[in-house]
């Protein structure tokens, strides 16, 4: 596109979801994710939805991994996940299932729907995170733009304590709690170092420079403790 050309946006999807429209659209050469007509997010540069895997399962131990992501976004973090050889199966919980259709029409190409470890399921993470005792080694949380910037209200209190000890409660022993969000927010990892079971908890500001600013998102990470203090 040379200077002063609008972008050339085509539309992939639209349809009624959860909490209002979804639309997908490249502009130019980058898909683009919009909902209840807020723009939720694009993949101009993938590279912290992807740490939100690497991060995570780096401080994963052991073999036979399973990993839980919640909210679909664009696919690049459930890619991350199975690009661990590690990995012997990735469940991803996703709220709109205008989403998880085109993912699974391949309308997502980060994404390789055609994995057998693969799992895309149409729920609410909350409701999935409040009946999965002890069944996740990393549980990767990417449903807002973290807790200062809602994609709904109700999804606040995900990030509340009992939110938080829910999904801490999905993990077993030693597993690794990482929660994206689009700005620093310390003061949810505060929240989560109150907790009784959360362990080595983390605040990670990961700079990224895009049109020419720089622009400062972050990832909470806790593991839970083998046994809850």
């Amino acid at each position: 596109m040379t200077g002063g050309e609008a972008p050339l946006r085509e539309e992939l999807g639209r349809a009624a979801g959860t909490h209002g429209e979804v639309v997908l659209r490249r502009c130019d050469a980058h898909l683009e994710l919009v909902v209840a007509g807020v723009f939720a997010m694009d993949d101009v540069d993938t590279s912290t939805e992807r740490a939100l895997a690497t991060e995570a399962l780096r401080r994963c131990g052991g073999q036979d991994l399973t990993v839980l992501v919640g909210g679909l976004g664009l696919g690049w973090t459930a890619a991350a996940a199975l690009a661990d050889p590690r990995v012997t199966a990735v469940e991803v919980v996703e709220l709109q299932p205008p989403l998880v259709g085109w993912a699974e029409q391949g309308l997502l190409p980060a994404l390789p729907v055609a994995d057998p470890r693969l799992r895309l399921h149409v729920g609410d993470v909350s409701v999935h995170l409040a009946g999965a005792r002890a069944r996740y080694d990393a549980v990767l949380l990417d449903v807002d733009n973290g807790p200062v910037f809602l994609v709904h209200p109700t999804n606040a209190g995900l990030y509340e304590q009992p939110g938080l000890a829910a999904a801490l409660g999905a993990l077993r022993p030693g597993g690794v709690l990482a929660i994206w969000s689009s700005a620093p927010v310390p003061e949810l990892a505060g929240r989560l170092t109150g907790l009784p079971g959360a362990a080595d908890v983390e605040h990670v500001v990961l700079a990224v420079e895009r049109d020419r600013r720089r622009h400062e998102y972050a990832l909470v990470l806790a593991r839970r403790a083998a046994q809850p203090s």
